[in-house]
């Protein structure tokens, strides 16, 4: 498989992009999905959403204060 990097993967063979995405080849193609969770519940007036490429996550935390975690109800993915 050629991916769209214009790299050459093995059949059966799985990767991680650089963003974030998990991928694999078949003898059919390529699929790719995300790998990590997107937070949806929580309080968006007071709280910000902020994506780690390092750890492929995100982190929900105060606007005024970073160092302040949210609680988050719902995740999508």
């Amino acid at each position: 498989c050629l991916d769209g990097e214009g790299k050459v993967h093995e059949f059966d063979s799985r990767w991680r992009t650089e963003d974030c995405n998990d991928c694999s080849c078949s003898k059919t193609g390529i699929g790719c999905c995300t790998s990590y969770m997107t937070p949806v519940g929580y309080d968006e007036d007071k709280c910000e959403r902020i994506f780690s490429k390092d750890t492929c996550s995100y982190k929900v935390v105060e606007k005024d204060d970073h160092s302040k975690e949210c609680p988050v109800h719902s995740w999508v993915g």
